[in-house]
């Protein structure tokens, strides 16, 4: 038969469940309530370092992207200062002009398809003014002069007939004034370019030689007798006597002539200076008469006033006979 409890048994119960647990026992319980504890403030740590260093990676990426960027400014500027930089800018410019050359085009050929170019006639009626001014332009016309080179147009078939008797056989019997030698075709030509060309005035290339130039005025003189007869004198212009001697021996071959032919008085004069022909020649116009000046190709200058008369052949030498003259001196 069980026994009854009895209150002292009930309160001696009591004390041992309120009695205090062992140290060991209160250790271990605080220490896991600690490390429970513990948890949160090790997560916040993790994380705040693991921003730093993200922010540290950030800063040093910023720095390599503005150092970067820094490279890139001077490489372009570098590039514009540089002659491939000019002409890449040169070229983007000239595209671009050419582009705009291509629509300015474009534009104007579209304006120019819209154009009527069939122009209407016009209708004008002239006015008395314009009868004026074509009655006063008729008159200046019945007033022409003619040019220099119209001098002997009038006897260009007498000239053409005595350059045809030239071509043919030389009569070396044939009278004093008359041509006693003949001509090439170039010869023919000179004397024909000087008479209808030039109108009895400019300079001739040389033939080469003295002898040569001296037929070719020869002709000359024979064409300028058959012309103006006894009204004219040729005054022939060399340097040097030996130059005149051959003159003189040439012109006296070549038209029949003699001693008493040549000198002041007669029909060829000779001068070794300008100014006396020049003298002489004025006294020639002022008696009525016509001077023809033969001018030697050894003479490099020509005067001014040679160039006033009406009638000069000169001879225009090559270098290569200017530098023979100079070897005979």
């Amino acid at each position: 038969m069980s026994e009854a409890k009895s209150p002292l048994s009930e309160q001696s119960n009591t004390e041992e469940i309120s009695k205090p647990l062992p140290l060991d026992q209160s250790q271990n319980t605080s220490a896991i309530n600690s490390k429970d504890d513990g948890n949160e403030p090790s997560l916040d740590s993790l994380v705040k370092l693991t921003l730093g260093k993200l922010i540290a990676q950030r800063n040093e990426l910023q720095e390599e992207v503005d150092e970067l960027n820094k490279r890139k400014s001077q490489l372009e500027k570098d590039i514009k200062g540089s002659f491939a930089g000019q002409s890449d800018a040169i070229a983007r410019r000239v595209k671009g002009f050419q582009d705009y050359l291509t629509g300015a085009l474009q534009e104007l050929a579209q304006s120019a398809e819209k154009l009527e170019l069939i122009a209407q006639p016009l209708v004008v009626k002239p006015s008395p003014l314009d009868e004026n001014q074509t009655q006063a332009e008729s008159k200046n016309q019945e007033q022409y002069v003619p040019a220099v080179a119209d001098t002997f147009k009038p006897d260009e078939s007498l000239i053409r007939e005595c350059l045809a008797q030239f071509s043919t056989q030389p009569d070396f019997y044939a009278d004093p004034w008359k041509l006693r030698r003949s001509l090439d075709e170039r010869g023919i030509g000179l004397i024909a370019d000087w008479f209808l060309n030039q109108g009895g005035r400019g300079a001739q290339p040389s033939r080469g030689n003295r002898s040569s130039n001296i037929i070719i005025g020869a002709a000359v003189i024979a064409i300028l007798g058959e012309l103006y007869g006894d009204r004219f004198q040729t005054l022939v212009l060399a340097g040097q006597p030996e130059r005149l001697g051959e003159w003189r021996r040439g012109l006296q071959d070549a038209l029949g002539l003699g001693r008493e032919d040549f000198g002041p008085t007669s029909g060829i004069v000779l001068f070794e200076r300008t100014d006396g022909l020049i003298e002489r020649a004025d006294r020639l116009e002022e008696r009525g008469e016509v001077p023809f000046i033969l001018i030697d190709s050894a003479e490099r200058n020509i005067d001014i006033p040679v160039l006033q008369f009406p009638l000069w052949l000169a001879f225009a030498a090559e270098p290569d006979e200017l530098y023979e003259y100079e070897e005979f001196l």
